[in-house]
């Protein structure tokens, strides 16, 4: 027999069970134990005395707590060569010694798993959820309503743990497109940023060019206005001297008359 997982949570002792499969509804397949397991094959406890009976309260009240107890925590079931083991939780009363070996085996199995002692960790978090069912377990068998209420806190807690990974999740998964977008637009500004440089460049060639041209024109205009004022200052010359030329001979003719 291989059990499942050992948990921090008591149970009893695993019982073999059959599944009737004989053309019967699924309703119809109920669970029996095995009337070929031997009395002395281990797991299976011996049935009680022929003839021995708890009081009608006492009987009642523990039928009550089996039921809840299954309620709270399901019995566990596995599969071992075609053959169905089932164990259920157990419902002996827990006395001190229980409660103190509970918390030894909680920290020898942080240690052994490597647990982390803070920030987020799946095993720690596990190993306490079965240490919390245990003790749900152990208050139950002693008040059923005590137990009752600290299952209704167990899942509360469970609640709002499920929340806030949904909310870490979502978060993450906002951050991840907020980082993508980032990146896409990142690529974009830097497409546009190099063509904006190209267009500086474009443009600050075009400048140059133009200046280059102006200052062209400016020297040419330069030059022709120097030839201008050159040839202008000539002509003046020019029309100076025949303007006293002129005189003169003006001068000469009308001299001899007087």
């Amino acid at each position: 027999m291989i059990p499942p997982n050992a948990s921090l949570v008591k149970y009893d002792n695993p019982v073999l069970v059959s599944r009737n499969t004989d053309k019967k509804t699924p309703r119809a397949r109920a669970l029996k134990v095995s009337p070929q397991q031997p009395a002395n094959a281990g797991p299976v406890p011996n049935p009680p005395p022929k003839g021995a009976k708890l009081p009608p309260m006492d009987a009642q009240k523990a039928q009550q707590t089996d039921e809840i107890l299954n309620s709270i925590l399901p019995p566990r079931e596995w599969t071992e060569n075609g053959q169905l083991w089932v164990q259920q939780v157990s419902s002996t009363p827990a006395t001190r010694l229980d409660v103190v070996n509970l918390q030894e085996q909680l920290d020898q199995r942080l240690q052994q798993r490597q647990a982390r002692e803070t920030g987020i960790c799946p095993v720690r978090r596990e190993l306490y959820s079965q240490c919390f069912d245990e003790l749900i377990r152990q208050v139950t068998i002693n008040c059923a309503e005590r137990g009752l209420l600290l299952l209704r806190v167990r899942d509360e807690i469970r609640m709002t743990i499920a929340a806030y990974q949904t909310l870490y999740e979502s978060s993450v998964a906002f951050g991840m497109r907020k980082a993508l977008q980032a990146e896409q637009g990142k690529a974009d500004m830097e497409k546009k940023i190099s063509e904006l440089e190209q267009d500086k460049k474009d443009l600050e060639r075009q400048v140059n060019e133009l200046k280059a041209k102006c200052e062209a024109i400016e020297k040419r205009e330069a030059e022709r206005r120097q030839v201008e004022e050159k040839k202008h200052a000539e002509e003046i010359q020019f029309l100076k001297r025949t303007n006293q030329q002129l005189k003169t001979q003006l001068e000469g003719i009308i001299a001899p008359k007087k």
